[in-house]
């Protein structure tokens, strides 16, 4: 029985492979192009339908509709990724090879039936995703960063760099921005957390947001950044643009690749040094990795106070070591200490994301960098998640404590105008 399967699923390939090569000849692209999208495919499943009626394909009526769909996605969309990326529920899509595709849904990873023709069918999904957003990608320059429209991440890398055929990394956001309510509702933060990290947003305090790959950063920079004023003017720099904040006066900027001759890249370093130069009251880089650790230690030092980056990092001392290593990157040639008191003064708080083993992310750590001890910067937790142990049902349980030490920036948020109630520094939440 398996095995009949099987061929008639061949079987059903191969229609459809001569189905569509017959639609490839009878299209006018460039008058497709001229129409809107709802019409262009109404002509197309129009012709389709007479493909199969000419060809009289010995199929059934839902293998009819199949094709058609799966063509339909073929002509506007990305194939056979299009049904993976309708699905609300699937955050991110991972494609090894053409026959081996890994979607993770509800934060564990499992293997679907999409599969490519062939490796050939899988380039020229990758090459229409990277052409959208200006980018290339081919034997000279075999790995790309890009984007889809909806600001999903996307990373692909072809032979020779991948031995077993071309693959393509998507990491998906959700149909809107989330708010920091619902992430209190899906117990990824307590509530009281919530409220000091938004207070400290609206007192200007520096925040650096660290954690590994997949853990939640960007989308935890996007919610805090919702409490940002809307009478400031923002700056974001990014490798691939993907946050997606709610103010009027933002200017977005990314960086560009090198060129077929490997000339003309624009690095994150250029855009954050330009970028002072355009009045901004904060800058919001997506991610710190390189030598632009430098400049962005020195603008939040001298008038940029708010600013906000992601690093990645598995603590928040981690995300401090990592940020003097970076500094080192750029041949400052500073003493140690002196890139340790930057570090001290530029960055008040360090949130830490977590990634845990049932696939759910929370904000196990926000951390206080107090100053400098000698040679040393000293940092205090204010609050932590402490894991407890396993659920029945496989989910993690723990809770959310504070550490009962008062910050010190409570007296910037108290110039600015905001009053913490003594409590919030003692109340646990408890997650089962």
């Amino acid at each position: 029985m398996q095995g009949r399967y099987n061929v008639e699923l061949l079987n059903l390939e191969k229609y459809k492979a001569e189905i569509h090569r017959t639609l490839i000849s009878k299209l006018d692209l460039e008058k497709l192009s001229r129409v809107n999208s709802s019409q262009a495919r109404q002509a197309v499943s129009s012709i389709v339908k007479e493909i199969i009626a000419d060809q009289r394909v010995p199929l059934n009526y839902d293998e009819q509709e199949k094709i058609q769909a799966d063509l339909l996605d073929e002509v506007f969309g990305l194939g056979p990724l299009e049904p993976l990326l309708r699905d609300p529920k699937i955050s991110d899509i991972l494609v090894n090879d053409r026959d081996h595709v890994f979607v993770e849904k509800g934060g564990l990873l499992q293997k679907v039936s999409t599969s490519f023709r062939d490796d050939r069918h899988l380039l020229q999904i990758i090459d229409r995703i990277v052409s959208r957003v200006g980018r290339r990608v081919d034997e000279s320059s075999p790995m790309v960063d890009a984007r889809l429209p909806d600001g999903s991440r996307v990373n692909a890398i072809i032979p020779p760099l991948a031995l077993d055929g071309p693959s393509l990394s998507i990491r998906r956001f959700g149909t809107g921005p989330l708010a920091a309510n619902q992430l209190v509702q899906l117990k990824s933060i307590s509530p009281e957390m919530m409220e000091v990290l938004s207070a400290a947003v609206k007192a200007r305090i520096s925040i650096v947001i660290a954690g590994g790959t997949g853990a939640g950063k960007t989308t935890f920079l996007n919610i805090l950044s919702q409490y940002i004023p809307n009478n400031e003017r923002l700056v974001t720099i990014e490798d691939a643009a993907e946050l997606r904040l709610a103010q009027e006066n933002i200017v977005r900027l990314e960086t560009r690749p090198p060129n077929i001759e490997g000339q003309g890249a624009i690095r994150q370093r250029q855009l954050l040094i330009n970028c002072l130069r355009m009045r901004p009251d904060r800058i919001i880089m997506g991610e710190v990795r390189g030598e632009e650790a430098f400049d962005m230690l020195q603008a939040m030092n001298t008038g940029h106070e708010g600013s906000m980056t992601t690093i990645h990092a598995n603590t928040p001392r981690d995300a401090i070591s990592r940020l003097e290593s970076m500094v080192a990157m750029g041949n400052m040639n500073m003493p140690e200490k002196s890139v340790r008191q930057q570090i001290a003064s530029a960055i008040t708080i360090v949130v830490q994301a977590t990634r845990l083993s049932d696939g759910t992310r929370k904000v196990t750590s926000v951390a206080e960098i107090t100053g400098m001890e000698e040679n040393v910067i000293s940092m205090q937790e204010i609050f932590t998640f402490q894991k407890k142990g396993i659920g029945p049902d496989g989910r993690v349980i723990g809770v959310f404590q504070p550490t009962r030490i008062r910050p010190k920036f409570l007296e910037r948020l108290r110039v600015s105008g905001i009053v913490l109630p003594p409590t919030i520094f003692e109340r646990e939440t408890l997650v089962n």
